[in-house]
């Protein structure tokens, strides 16, 4: 995989991975999310991700939302706690016009209000969708417990009151206090040469956006570890025990990422998987997770089940966690869990879109690229006695918290 960057002169970082696929895939890429928020704006960078669409200077919202629609492209945008991405797939004879979108749509974008208005209706309709879903409430709740006080124990989405206090005045003062070029990356994957990927990008953006450094961001505030129960309708309890993990830069980050994998990943094999679910019938949905965030991470484990079952799937769960601090892995264990974590981000990686974001969050978070060859060296290189090690440290259950959405008896 030939991975090519460059800087333009106002800061803004490229990178490039060429394809032969028939089909391109570029997103601007900001060191900014939910995280940024001041308490009074919370729900803002998701809000900016929205209506960054509604509207620029030389487009009405339909023309921004046609411009690629037209030509058989796809125009997509997310936000998360420490980033905001705006990307899309087209043909390859269209990058002049996906770049220039771009541009348009970060550096030119009116914000009427008659749109905001409408905006807001549009996400207080996602806010009430997503509070009749306790599986993805729950790990939002989640969040909060373990970084309370903290922003990134906020809810991506806001809260209705403060979507409703938002109007431009408030996008514009976040826009100016955190789109920096500093921490703005344009990626690609494209059956286009580098120079000119770097030739389009630096025509539409090199002349743009606003210098200056990164903005600091405030530290993680002290965890200690809680544990609460809510009672809410429903059919099924919902169940997560965790607490913070290491950071993206941590050493301990690739032996956590094998770790997770083995006790809780997307396999059918996973021991959580093969005990609460294939042995003993406990449950539908069981799963571990690790989010490595800038400067600090989660792990986690969710259980779906009934209220009678609670208590024993939390011990098999507690069980399996225990079998990985204590007992190290023979070999031909460790050989196929390092196999399958290899192939689980192969297979993630035939998709060029998913390797075009991939590689414009790792420049925009690390500064750096790694190929496919580069992190099989790097899961390769975990040992049974490192992979104890980080097991005893970030596994420990004297550390966990759990939140438990519990129906009613």
């Amino acid at each position: 995989m030939d991975i090519s960057r460059h800087t333009l002169s106002n800061g803004i970082r490229l990178v490039h991975v060429t394809t032969t696929s028939l089909v391109a895939h570029a997103g601007v890429f900001l060191n900014t999310g939910s995280r940024d928020e001041q308490p009074l704006e919370n729900g803002l960078a998701h809000f900016i991700e929205h209506v960054l669409f509604k509207g620029t200077r030389r487009r009405k919202a339909f023309q921004v939302l046609s411009r690629l629609e037209n030509v058989g492209g796809d125009l997509n945008a997310f936000t998360t706690k420490e980033d905001t991405c705006i990307y899309a797939s087209f043909l390859p004879e269209h990058y002049d016009r996906t770049l220039e979108l771009f541009a348009d749509i970060l550096y030119d974008s009116t914000f009427p209000e008659r749109e905001l208005k409408k905006e807001k209706e549009v996400i207080l309709d996602e806010i009430n969708g997503y509070l009749d879903t306790p599986f993805e409430q729950i790990f939002d709740e989640f969040e909060e417990q373990l970084f309370n006080g903290h922003p990134l124990g906020r809810n991506i989405l806001g809260t209705p009151e403060h979507l409703r206090a938002f109007g431009r005045e408030e996008v514009l003062a976040f826009i100016q206090r955190n789109y920096r070029n500093a921490g703005t990356v344009i990626a690609s994957a494209g059956p286009i040469p580098p120079r000119r990927f770097f030739h389009r990008a630096q025509r539409w953006f090199e002349s743009r956006g606003t210098a200056g450094g990164e903005r600091p961001r405030q530290p993680v505030n002290g965890y200690t570890p809680t544990q609460r129960s809510v009672e809410r309708p429903g059919y099924q309890t919902h169940c997560i025990l965790g607490c913070r993990a290491y950071p993206v830069d941590h050493p301990g980050h690739f032996p956590l990422l094998l770790l997770n994998n083995i006790l809780g990943g997307p396999g059918m094999n996973s021991r959580l998987n093969l005990s609460l679910r294939e042995r003993h019938g406990l449950t539908y949905h069981v799963e571990s997770g690790y989010h490595p965030y800038s400067d600090t991470g989660i792990f986690e484990v969710y259980l779906g089940t009934e209220n009678a079952n609670l208590e024993r799937a939390s011990d098999l769960a507690l069980r399996e966690i225990a079998r990985l601090r204590t007992l190290p892995l023979g070999g031909l264990q460790l050989q196929r869990a390092r196999q399958q974590l290899k192939g689980q981000i192969a297979i993630a990686g035939e998709s060029n879109l998913n390797l075009m974001l991939a590689l414009g969050k790792s420049v925009l978070s690390r500064d750096r690229t790694e190929t496919l060859e580069d992190v099989y060296r790097r899961i390769d290189a975990i040992g049974s006695d490192s992979l104890l090690e980080v097991a005893r440290e970030a596994l420990d259950p004297s550390i966990f918290s759990r939140l438990i959405f519990r129906t009613p008896e």
